[in-house]
């Protein structure tokens, strides 16, 4: 198949208001197996079917796997960076691993078109898998993570996406899909909030209320700013990041869903490396001072075009 007929999956789609994530595991079996492949083959058909009721809704779904189940649910060959999740960080800081062999993200402007393909989804996997971890996830006010600061400023826009998301030519059996990186984290919001603006704005390496960058001079090695932009060759390596604030205030609970969608997962993994281990090492994300990261995981999105092979 030529290259320029093989659709992406909805990676790059528009900013929504809500989202749900799903991180299941694969229950052993070929009736299973074949159950999640015959999902593959029919979720483009379902995203329509429920998006169709709410057109202006934005539904999209997102499918990836993880490293096990790959091999279980389509043979050689496997994505050439695709591996389990590498825990990174000691002690107190650490972003932990947690199992995961399916993940779903769903994404919409209304929540009730979320809820609604999760449910048709789950309601034809079934026995095949078993939930892990389910995070409703919304946008809070103008872009802005629950700790007050906007997220998502540097994303990569227009033809940079598919730069940096997209595997190309350097894997062709998998060309067209993205590796995307999952982690939820909890924050202590008591702490955080005890925090001066001005500590705040250094620990993050911009400003709050207008978003702007702190000057070289003044911000932070340790700041997360600086620790998460990476350069190669004099060039500034992107990730395409779509994180949802999420949270129980009745149960003291504030997170962040962390999700970031890459040609490899290298830049990644080496955003994590210099946030838990530290640039140099001790020089760490002193964000981390305030937020625990609770799970981890891998997957490889393959392209649309993959998934609808398999109907």
């Amino acid at each position: 198949m030529n290259v320029s007929e093989i659709e992406p999956q909805a990676v790059d789609t528009a900013i929504t208001r809500s989202a749900i994530f799903l991180v299941a595991t694969l229950t052993p079996g070929n009736e299973h197996r074949d159950t999640v492949r015959a999902l593959c083959g029919d979720l483009a058909g379902l995203v329509r079917s429920v998006g169709k009721r709410v057109p202006s809704g934005n539904l999209s779904c997102v499918l990836g796997f993880g490293a096990t189940a790959w091999g279980v649910l389509f043979g050689a060959p496997c994505p050439a960076s695709l591996h389990p999740f590498r825990e990174i960080g000691t002690g107190e800081r650490v972003a932990v691993a947690t199992p995961g062999d399916i993940l779903l993200h769903i994404r919409a402007e209304q929540m009730d078109l979320c809820f609604e393909l999760a449910a048709q989804v789950m309601k034809r996997l079934g026995a095949a898998v078993t939930v892990v971890d389910e995070v409703q996830g919304f946008r809070y006010f103008d872009m802005r993570s629950i700790i007050g600061f906007v997220d998502g400023t540097e994303n990569p826009s227009g033809r940079e996406v598919a730069k940096f998301t997209l595997v190309g030519n350097e894997d062709p059996p998998f060309v067209g899909g993205s590796y995307v990186l999952v982690q939820k984290y909890l924050h202590d919001m008591t702490g955080w909030n005890a925090l001066s603006t001005a500590d705040q704005e250094n620990i993050i390496g911009r400003t709050k209320l207008s978003d702007i960058e702190l000057d070289a001079s003044v911000k932070p090695s340790c700041s997360h700013s600086a620790l998460t932009t990476l350069d190669k060759d004099g060039q500034e390596v992107k990730i395409l990041r779509d994180n949802m604030p999420f949270g129980r205030p009745g149960a003291g609970e504030f997170g962040t869903y962390f999700i970031g969608y890459a040609r490899s997962p290298a830049p990644i993994e080496e955003m994590l490396e210099n946030m838990f281990i530290g640039k140099p090492p001790g020089n760490y994300d002193r964000l981390l001072d305030y937020s625990r990261a609770v799970t981890g995981g891998l997957f490889f999105v393959p392209s649309a075009t993959f998934l609808d092979g398999l109907g």
